[in-house]
């Protein structure tokens, strides 16, 4: 997928699912309850056991016009590659590492580095960043995230990291482009019970507030 197409997808819906820790076997039923919910770009996370077979399933079994499957909490380029062979549509790091900005550049594949300064910031924006992911976002809070945006409006910021319903429209009103959820939207204790509806009640729901954020 051309990484322009990626980042738009990830801009216009708002928002991307991180699925950490789901047992391989959930993985598709997880995500087809996220998409019923609108949200639509979703990431395995790299450190979780069969990261890259589970994208290599995905992406083979879901339509891209339906969901855009990625790799997150990439540290290295080995890793990148690999996610990549899989057929991960873009690429999400924890930190900056120019060498996986420099291998998504190189297969034409969206990243967002994540970045917690104004100098990292720059960096991966020279580097070739496609966004920013501003990381921890909870800690950070929004009002850091609309003054890092200020000065670095060239580039989406993708606040991750406590991002919850009760302050994802603050960080929309900070100026995000979109936000990484994790936890808050992919609930252990519901993939646990098998709940798939809680799931899609919960992406409604997290859809509706940037919707309305946006308004």
């Amino acid at each position: 997928m051309q990484r322009h197409v990626a980042v738009s997808r990830i801009l216009d819906t708002g928002i991307v699912g991180i699925l950490r820790g789901v047992p391989a076997e959930q993985t598709h039923r997880v995500v087809d309850a996220l998409v019923a919910g609108g949200v639509t770009t979703l990431e395995v996370t790299a450190d979780t056991p069969g990261a890259i077979d589970t994208i290599d399933h995905l992406t083979d079994a879901f339509d891209r016009e339906d969901a855009l499957i990625g790799v997150g909490t990439v540290l290295d380029s080995e890793t990148a590659s690999a996610a990549l062979r899989a057929g991960a549509d873009f690429v999400v790091t924890p930190s900056f590492d120019r060498g996986v900005v420099e291998t998504c550049n190189r297969h034409g594949v969206a990243v967002a580095p994540g970045v917690a300064t104004p100098t990292e910031a720059v960096e991966a924006s020279e580097a070739g960043a496609d966004l920013l992911k501003v990381f921890p976002a909870g800690p950070l809070g929004p009002d850091y995230v609309g003054a890092i945006g200020g000065p670095l409006g060239q580039l989406p910021l993708l606040p991750t990291g406590g991002v919850s319903l009760d302050n994802v429209a603050d960080f929309f009103d900070a100026g995000a482009g979109g936000v990484g959820v994790g936890s808050s939207l992919v609930d252990g204790d519901a993939v646990e019970r098998e709940d798939y509806a809680a799931l899609t009640e919960r992406a409604e729901q997290f859809r509706e507030a940037i919707e309305s954020a946006r308004e």
